[in-house]
């Protein structure tokens, strides 16, 4: 990415990286792609020490009384920092924003400071295209890729639109339409591991489609789906590279 890009829509010159669990582990090249193009867009990085999971696992498991604890600690640590909070995943995004809610509901004094958070709480390309107003990037990725939208974000959130309209802006960049993208890749968190024979079935399902478009790179905005379909391809020894959408539009090799 070249120099800095403005956005005349910008409250805040800080942004807080909540870089999410799968990413701390097991996708560092992630986040650093995602400090790189924030600083290129002209943004001090903030990274809180104290950050850890923001307890969807728990909370989809039942665990409320544990959900909640992570909840109290996840909302602490981002309201100690004044600025937009950004997280490379619709996933943890939607658990932020919308089920923080009901763990708080009998705890008005964590509710109202979730509320503050909430409100500068964004998943990346939403960030990018709906808070800044910026679509293109000046990023260039010779090749031909294609898009899978994750369930979270693209159900949750209503992300449909600002993933492919960053994404046309990449110079070099020929997008293919993956056939029924809607459809779960069959991750779905701990569903992968209770329920593994129906996931692997939705996940070869999901191949297939990425397989007839005839791209050479599969992008998305969640490392937990891409983690998955990595591992499918990599059964089938599929030689398609497989990136997270900041990884792209940070010109990252």
């Amino acid at each position: 990415m070249a120099s800095t890009i403005e956005s005349s829509r910008r409250k805040y010159d800080t942004v807080q990286l909540f870089v999410t669990c799968l990413v701390d582990a097991f996708y560092p090249q992630v986040g650093i792609a995602v400090v790189k193009l924030l600083e290129g867009l002209g943004f001090t990085v903030a990274f809180p020490a104290a950050q850890t999971c923001c307890g969807q696992p728990h909370f989809n498991s039942g665990l409320t009384g544990d959900a909640r604890r992570m909840a109290r600690h996840t909302v602490n640590t981002l309201a100690a920092v004044e600025g937009y909070i950004v997280l490379p995943s619709g996933s943890c995004t939607d658990m932020i924003v919308h089920h923080y809610e009901a763990l708080f509901a009998d705890e008005p004094a964590y509710r109202e400071q979730w509320a503050g958070v909430r409100e500068r709480t964004f998943e990346l390309t939403q960030f990018l295209v709906d808070e800044l107003g910026i679509t293109r990037l000046r990023a260039t990725c010779p090749g031909r890729g294609t898009y899978h939208p994750s369930c979270h974000g693209l159900r949750n959130l209503g992300l449909r639109s600002q993933a492919p309209a960053l994404l046309a802006e990449v110079d070099g960049l020929e997008m293919v339409e993956l056939p029924e993208a809607d459809i779960c890749c069959g991750f779905g968190g701990l569903f992968a591991v209770k329920m593994s024979p129906i996931s692997g079935a939705m996940l070869e399902r999901k191949l297939d489609q990425v397989e007839a478009t005839g791209a050479d790179t599969l992008i998305g905005g969640d490392v937990s789906c891409l983690m998955h379909m990595a591992g499918g391809l990599q059964k089938r020894k599929r030689a398609l590279q497989v990136r997270h959408i900041a990884e792209i539009l940070a010109g990252e090799e």
